[in-house]
């Protein structure tokens, strides 16, 4: 009040500029505001954008751009907020995921070296820092990580497979496991909870070395044990060692016997039991040094019990007297004289092999000699048809008896067939005893035909006996005269009947019945020789198979020489 106009107007252009400034600065800091809006919106729709970027989040973008358009900077911040608060602890545990998972990864390929296919990708994976964390970045890494754990669980299988097989081994060779596996790597053998087994390439290629040289040690020692145990098993065989005293390395030659996989007995290989071997060998080789006389004695006596039991003539270079005469002047190794002899033994079981068909031929003619002999012996037998103990059991004997010796003949001739062929074969001649076999059996078909021969004759010269006696009694009378009775008188046991060679009973005539023994072996224990050696003495000398008594000749003389109508005499 009681202002001028002029004031008025200055007052009033004041009031309206300081006006102005208010509404400009309002304007203004309106501006601000706004623009702040503005950045704040658009920084943390970048730093949304980079996160879902970052974690794969592209649909969430769109969903913001369609909201963006109908409401206000304040909104759209109130809306980014919380969305990128929560984008930023996903992310938090995004990055940790790929944390674990980067740091197992690394853990393993430490583990498994630099020499894995898989690694190069590894490292890849690695030096692409955050700037990929979506999810399909994370499930590589997770698929990479279950092929380095299947990997590392095939290389850790791998190698308790290859420490087992070293243990094996080791245990079998009779090493020392723990020193064997730690020169590969010390992880192998040292164990604990903060210690973890090597499974890189450089240990497996070292236990595959170690197994192979394993293998090779294990190889070249079971050949050396057999070596040994070969010369300690003859050494045995020679010495006639005590069960007690093989019973040490039975397990050794069981072990021995079977394949190299399948020697699992532990120590059996080991460089004590080698030692021990070789210095039983070389205890059992200076006692035999010093038995070496009593040895070439006993397997000298083998040979000869052996080609005796062949019937083969035993080689006379190594005849005791002489083997024992050698030993004793020192002219020849006893070594050499009893590896000449166990020579002439493996010969000697070969030659009876060969010969074993045939040998079990004449076996079976020889027993039908026996049989021949014993019924022969049984037909002379004047009480063979009494009715005494056992009668019946003989008589069912003869008769098998009288069947084989009706087939020896035929057995003979079979025997001298195969020993031709057997011959013929192998370029070389049947001995028996020395004497060729055919050359005995030839002899012995000769000397059976003759006994034959005089069998007949004794018949027709009986008949021709009976009757001439049957005539005299027609013309004399039946009643003997005193020169007759005294003439037919027999001195043997038999009857004065007019047959000076038959018994006083009378028996059916069989196969080799009232005659001699032909020239065949007794038994087939231990006469055979005695046998053949009768046969060569027999076949220089005229056989005579039945042998007419003197006073049986003289009566049959008198009976012929005698004219029809003398007078008896007495």
């Amino acid at each position: 009040m009681g202002e001028s106009e002029a004031d008025k107007d200055r007052m009033l252009m004041e009031i309206e500029r300081e006006c102005l400034e208010v509404y400009r600065r309002k304007v203004d800091e309106a501006s601000n505001a706004k623009a702040r809006l503005h950045q704040s919106v658009a920084s943390k729709e970048a730093e949304l954008a980079i996160l879902m970027a970052a974690l794969g989040e592209l649909n969430l973008h769109s969903r913001i751009q369609t909201d963006k358009r109908s409401i206000s900077l304040k909104d759209q911040l109130s809306s980014i907020t919380p969305l990128l608060e929560d984008l930023r602890t996903e992310k938090d545990e995004r990055m940790k995921q790929f944390t674990e998972i980067k740091a197992q990864i690394q853990k393993i390929n430490g583990e498994i070296s630099e020499y894995s296919h898989l690694n190069g990708a590894a490292i890849d994976l690695v030096d692409l820092g955050e700037q990929d964390l979506s999810l399909r970045r994370l499930n590589e890494y997770q698929a990479h990580l279950r092929d380095l754990q299947k990997e590392k669980s095939d290389r850790l299988h791998k190698v308790l497979d290859y420490v087992n097989e070293v243990h094996s081994l080791c245990r079998v060779l009779g090493l020392d496991f723990g020193k064997t596996v730690s020169e590969v790597h010390p992880s192998l053998h040292e164990t604990g909870p903060e210690k973890s087994t090597n499974i890189s390439n450089h240990t497996l290629e070292g236990l595959d070395k170690a197994i192979l040289k394993l293998k090779q040690e294990r190889q070249t020692r079971i050949q050396k044990l057999k070596d040994i145990m070969a010369s300690l098993s003859e050494l045995w065989n020679l010495m006639d060692s005590p069960e007690e005293e093989r019973r040490q390395f039975r397990t050794v030659m069981f072990s021995l016997g079977s394949s190299e996989a399948q020697v699992t007995e532990s120590g059996v290989l080991s460089l004590e039991i080698i030692e021990q071997a070789a210095a039983e060998v070389e205890r059992l080789a200076k006692l035999k040094a010093s038995r070496m006389k009593e040895l070439v004695i006993k397997r000298r006596l083998e040979l000869e019990e052996i080609c005796r039991r062949a019937h083969i003539e035993p080689d006379t270079s190594t005849a005791l007297e002489k083997s024992a005469a050698l030993i004793d002047s020192g002219l020849v190794d006893p070594s050499e004289l009893l590896a000449n002899i166990e020579a002439q033994i493996t010969k000697a079981k070969d030659e009876a092999g060969n010969r074993r068909e045939i040998m079990e031929r004449i076996d079976r003619w020889l027993a039908a000699c026996d049989e021949e002999r014993w019924l022969e012996d049984y037909n002379q037998d004047d009480n063979r048809y009494s009715a005494g103990r056992g009668a019946h059991i003989n008589l069912k004997r003869a008769e098998r008896a009288r069947v084989t010796v009706n087939k020896i003949p035929a057995m003979v001739d079979n025997l001298i067939n195969r020993t031709l062929a057997w011959e013929n074969e192998r370029k070389l001649l049947f001995l028996y005893d020395g004497v060729r076999l055919v050359s005995m059996l030839e002899e012995y078909k000769i000397s059976r035909q003759q006994k034959e021969e005089e069998k007949r004759r004794y018949r027709d010269q009986k008949k021709l006996q009976d009757l001439l006696l049957t005539e005299k009694e027609s013309i004399y009378g039946s009643k003997p005269s005193p020169r007759r009775t005294n003439s037919f008188r027999h001195t043997n046991g038999y009857r004065a009947n007019g047959n000076g060679s038959m018994p006083a009973t009378p028996r059916r005539l069989s196969v080799g019945s009232a005659t001699p023994e032909l020239l065949t072996p007794r038994s087939r224990s231990g006469r055979q020789n005695g046998h053949f050696k009768e046969m060569r003495r027999m076949s220089t000398v005229p056989l005579n198979f039945v042998t007419i008594s003197k006073e049986d000749t003289m009566s049959y003389a008198s009976i012929c020489g005698s004219e029809p109508g003398s007078p008896p005499q007495g």
